[in-house]
Formats: C-alpha cells, structure tokens, sequence
C-alpha cells in the first residue's frame, strides 16, 4: 500500500452513476451535515469547466464535467496504522449512486499530492475562463454556418483549441482556400 497521506490530505476518486454526479455530492454533502461527520469528510468536488458550444447557429455556454462518472473527495479514511476508518468508509461507499472507489475492492488509492494539486490547479483554471467546446478532428468536413462562406462546406485542416478556432479548407472559384473561422461558425456537415 502506497504512503497514506494524514488526515486532512486524503484526496480519493469516487466512480459515480454517470449523469448522477451532482447529485451524489450534494448528498453527500447533506448527509455528512445531518450525521455531523465533518471530522471525517471534509470537500466534494463535481470538476467542471464553462465550454461554449454553437446550438443552431447560437453562441452557447453551458457547464460541463471534465471528469464525467466520477466525483473527487477530501476525507479522513485511513487512519496513521494505515487501517480503514469505518465510518467515513461505509458512509460514502453505501451512498446511492456511489458505484466505489478507484483502486482495488477493498482498498482506496488516495491520490498523490502532485495530482491533488495539479487537480486543484486544473479546476481552478477552468472555472476562470470558458473554453470553446472542440467536437471536431482534422479531415473532418464541416458545413460553413455563419459568415462570408456560409452554406459551403469544407474540411478541417487544422484545430486551435486554446483561441477556439478551426483552419477550414473551402472550396472558392475551383480552388481549395484555407479560412480561418471559429468553431461556432461551423457544424457537421
């Protein structure tokens, strides 16, 4: 068994019914509360991050899970002999919609503090700034939904995910032209 972080430090994964994410933090969250087990579990976190999508022909953004199925939390469930802490452990593996903990059956791998603060990191970052949701590839060919090219269909040349925008190959007067165009400009074709 790897080191066990104290207390406080232990950071676990949680698979969770897809599409149930929220709700079993919020349960979670409720029940720790009404049972007043805030000695032994101290944070749920539901990861997300703002995309903008194009929803016919509208700039559009919603919240999105970056780690779907799965829930992070903070909690106290090993003790300093490195034995579970039954408490902690049967609340939240008995919860509805906890499907277990990432590791083996009977043993919760805790997360290592580098990827606990790299997670932090990461959801701090992506709650700050909204990211244009990519659902294209490179080859993929794409209708031209807005702009001086529209109704035109090319193919995707090359993607810019940081900026939010594609590099489309057009097809102007018999030749192939690159354009660039954002990714809400754009739908499959």
């Amino acid at each position: 068994m790897p080191n066990i972080p104290k207390g406080k430090d232990q950071w676990y994964v949680v698979h969770v019914l897809s599409g149930q994410e929220n709700s079993v933090a919020k349960r979670i969250r409720r029940e720790v509360e009404r049972e007043e087990l805030g000695d032994y579990i101290f944070e749920v976190l539901v990861p997300t991050e703002m995309v903008e999508e194009n929803r016919k022909g509208k700039k559009v953004e919603m919240k999105k899970k970056f780690f779907p199925g799965y829930i992070i939390v903070n909690m106290y469930l090993f003790d300093e002999n490195k034995d579970l802490v039954d408490q902690s452990w049967y609340f939240v593996k008995e919860m509805d919609g906890v499907i277990g903990f990432a590791g083996t059956k009977d043993k919760p791998i805790p997360m290592r503090p580098r990827e606990v603060e790299s997670m932090l990191a990461q959801i701090k970052e992506r709650e700050e700034s909204v990211r244009p949701s990519i659902s294209f590839e490179v080859g993929d060919t794409v209708l031209v939904a807005d702009g001086p090219f529209e109704s035109q269909n090319g193919v995707v040349e090359e993607i810019d995910h940081e900026r939010g925008k594609l590099r489309v190959s057009v097809t102007i007067f018999g030749r192939s032209t690159p354009v660039e165009l954002e990714t809400w400009q754009v739908e499959s074709a």
